[in-house]
């Protein structure tokens, strides 16, 4: 059988795409938008294919269970998406993670009710300019401006200016044509690391792929577990790369099909 560690790349390595990793060997954790599906203009427009639903289904099952989203979003927003699968997660970036056997737990973080205070500010500055969004998650506030990019100097500032009135609790977090006020303490580092101390994950590599500023926590956690790390797109560095969501959804089914083979 091979051993997906005698396929790591050297440090530094940033191109070419990875193997198919063997199912039985390691655990997934995969980002959601940018990732697994192309990124909408606004979020609230993403719709997965059931193609993608059959996929990830068919690829936890070749895992044995080890597979995770780990997403900014809140888990019963994946869940909605990827109905009828409800696979670990981790949401708002780690505030929240269900575990394999479906126990949801809270990770500490800031009061969010210290958010109560920006919501008129940033509800007044999309209103001022209709092609930006505001996504309210409750623990978290993030504009969008991916419809209107030449505004991102504006709500930089704007969220800079914000994100101060509440430091260090909270801070600013930049994505891609986003721009989120967060609890500080929370990243996706915090969730992986909570993946891999349970079964059935723990004893497996860890296998991170993400597309944006926000996953970089995810990639040192998995590193520091001697795992591998996947970048989709040029917007961050990893041991491989994979160009868009089309390509990681090919390379997941043909690491599902490694699964299937070992089975039969």
């Amino acid at each position: 059988m091979q051993d997906c560690r005698t396929t790591r790349p050297g440090a530094g390595h940033g191109g070419g795409e990875p193997a198919a990793f063997p199912a039985t060997q390691i655990c997934l954790f995969l980002d959601f938008d940018g990732t697994l599906v192309e990124l909408c203009e606004d979020p609230r427009d993403v719709r997965p294919e059931a193609r993608l639903v059959e996929l990830l289904g068919a690829l936890q099952v070749a895992v044995d269970g080890a597979l995770a989203i780990v997403s900014g979003r809140l888990i019963d927003d994946l869940d909605r998406m990827l109905h009828p699968l409800r696979l670990p997660a981790a949401g708002l970036h780690g505030l929240e993670r269900r575990d394999a056997q479906g126990r949801r737990r809270l990770a500490p973080a800031a009061p969010a009710g210290a958010l109560h205070a920006l919501r008129p500010a940033l509800r007044q500055l999309v209103t001022a300019h209709p092609g930006l969004y505001l996504e309210d998650k409750s623990a978290s506030l993030a504009v969008h401006y991916r419809r209107a990019p030449e505004l991102e100097e504006r709500v930089q500032r704007v969220l800079e200016a914000l994100a101060a009135r509440l430091a260090p609790e909270f801070e600013l977090m930049h994505g891609d044509k986003v721009l989120e006020i967060k609890p500080a303490s929370l990243d996706k580092a915090a969730a992986v690391e909570g993946f891999m101390r349970e079964a059935p994950f723990s004893g497996r590599l860890p296998v991170y792929v993400g597309d944006d500023f926000t996953d970089r926590d995810g990639f040192g956690a998995v590193r520091r577990h001697d795992g591998m790390t996947v970048a989709v797109g040029d917007r961050i560095t990893a041991q491989w790369r994979l160009p868009d969501p089309a390509a990681v959804r090919a390379w997941l089914a043909r690491i599902a099909a490694t699964g299937r083979r070992t089975n039969t």
